[in-house]
């Protein structure tokens, strides 16, 4: 491996800008990626995070760009990113190390105005930037025009697989020329990965630093038992940090967004400098919460897997796994926020009850075991989420709703479990006995039984001597009097038998 930059071939605006930024030495995947993209190669290239995969591509493109012009819509190299913060970061990249030349970029993510991007579009880019979901949209709008693409690159190819980006990548890919050269980095590769390159690369040069999937000897990794409750989650998380030695910032990774908000908020009301950063927040929003952060106005970011990939912060000193990560590969990503360029880095995973499958796999992938801390003191007991707040001692409960809108009567508690105190107030609401009243005599009631015909039985009685077999309603079926016994009669106990019923059905001889 070469000892400075001059030997790898890059032009002199190129290592003189690398120079002005503070660099002297190439990792070993800039040393051994570089001259292949020099060549104009398809190149394969596989390292663990906070490497420099970045520069590895950055560099030989602002040396291949030096000879040319860029036309209206027409980018001439194109740069494609899971994520808005990777893009801006790699634009940051361009920036720095582009100084020197007099190239024309754009940044083509979400959450930016379009007008903004086609005025650039109109004038025409050497570099192009972009999210997969915003660069599509720009093609079917006719802002870009891809057959002028010399160049393409396909960043964190395993973060695309994840989110979902593998048809997308697949229709731009069919727009771009086939004499192309095609680069694709990524930390992990899989069978899947494999898939891809062999569908959109010629002959690619695999350049692989280190073992897929391999975590930095720099980070020292533990691993922290906790309970399932989330407060006491986050009680032992606290706990952690204000433990933590050397914490100057960290990273908190969740799982979910909405757990992302919860803990930053709960962190700041504990009197922690915390700030969220996930997928649903606004451009202006994320961009001001990394800046804060990455200018050290924060001391914790409390993010999603959105800030997991590629993201370069050097200074991070710890990482805290809120969440064990679903998938072993975002364990990898996550802890290489910290341990960056050389630098020692601490990563603490909090596990609980329902997470040792993932962390079977975890273990599995990184071949290398954790060491288990004590889960340090024990958070404070909490309240049972069935007890009322503050005050709510002594209001009465809401009476139930029926379907119908109107209160529904709650069943009087027994007077084993009802205090003796309570006892007026359930007797009070209890209903009264409805006795049965017998039916009053209106002026326009019809006349007695004796006097009305009743129809004829449709079915004629037996004479055998067995009762009829007569089918009774099926509300009517069996009911039960005031003492408790039951009645078979059809009309209940709510007045007296009529006459007709009682008469002989005995047919004459």
């Amino acid at each position: 491996m070469t000892d400075d930059f001059s030997g790898l071939g890059l032009s002199s605006k190129v290592t003189d800008a690398v120079t002005a930024a503070g660099y002297s030495k190439p990792t070993e995947i800039q040393a051994q990626a570089i001259p292949h993209v020099l060549q104009k190669k398809d190149v394969i290239g596989i390292a663990q995070t906070g490497t420099g995969k970045t520069a590895s591509f950055v560099l030989p493109m602002l040396h291949l760009l030096e000879n040319g012009r860029a036309r209206a819509r027409m980018p001439r190299t194109l740069i494609l990113e899971p994520t808005r913060e990777l893009a801006a970061q790699v634009s940051e990249n361009f920036e720095k190390y582009g100084k020197n030349h007099r190239l024309t970029m754009a940044l083509i993510i979400g959450g930016v105005s379009f007008e903004d991007q086609n005025k650039k579009l109109d004038r025409g880019v050497d570099v192009l930037i972009a999210t997969p979901g915003r660069l599509l949209d720009q093609i079917d709008r006719g802002k870009i025009m891809l057959n002028g693409v010399e160049i393409l690159v396909i960043d964190e190819a395993d973060r695309m697989l994840d989110m979902g980006f593998i048809d997308d990548i697949e229709k731009i890919v069919n727009r771009l020329p086939p004499r192309r050269q095609t680069m694709l980095f990524s930390a992990t590769m899989d069978a899947q990965i494999e898939r891809l390159t062999k569908k959109f690369l010629k002959d690619p040069v695999h350049v692989q630093v280190s073992r897929a999937a391999s975590t930095a000897d720099t980070i020292d990794q533990k691993l922290i038992k906790v309970s399932s409750k989330p407060e006491d989650k986050r009680a032992a998380l606290r706990s952690r940090i204000s433990a933590a030695e050397n914490l100057t910032n960290a990273i908190i990774f969740c799982n979910r967004k909405r757990d992302v908000a919860t803990l930053a908020r709960s962190l700041e009301r504990h009197g922690f400098s915390a700030g969220a950063l996930h997928g649903d927040m606004d451009q202006k929003s994320r961009t001001e919460t990394l800046d804060a952060f990455k200018n050290n106005r924060l001391t914790l970011l409390v993010a999603s897997d959105v800030a997991a990939r590629g993201l370069d912060i050097p200074a991070v000193s710890h990482v805290f796994n809120f969440d064990v990560p679903v998938h072993a590969e975002d364990y990898v990503h996550r802890i290489g926020r910290t341990g960056r360029a050389g630098r020692s880095g601490v990563a603490y995973t909090l596990v609980g009850p329902a997470d040792s499958k993932h962390l079977d796999a975890i273990l599995k992938l990184i071949q290398r075991p954790i060491e288990w801390l004590d889960s340090g003191p024990a958070p404070a007991a909490s309240a049972p989420s069935a007890a009322p707040e503050a005050g709510d001692e002594n209001r009465a409960p809401r009476p139930a709703r029926s379907r119908r809108g109107g209160a529904r009567t709650r069943p009087v508690a027994s007077a084993a479990t009802t205090a003796p105190a309570a006892e007026p107030v359930a007797a009070a609401e209890a209903p009264a006995k409805v006795e049965p009243r017998a039916p009053q005599q209106d002026s326009r009631a019809a006349p007695p039984a004796e006097q009305r015909q009743s129809k004829p039985d449709a079915r004629p009685a037996r004479t055998d001597g067995r009762p009829s077999r007569t089918r009774p309603k099926p509300s009517e079926d069996r009911q039960t009097d005031d003492s408790g016994e039951s009645s078979n009669s059809p009309f209940g106990n709510d007045g007296p038998i009529p006459a007709f019923l009682l008469r002989s059905t005995a047919r004459p001889n």
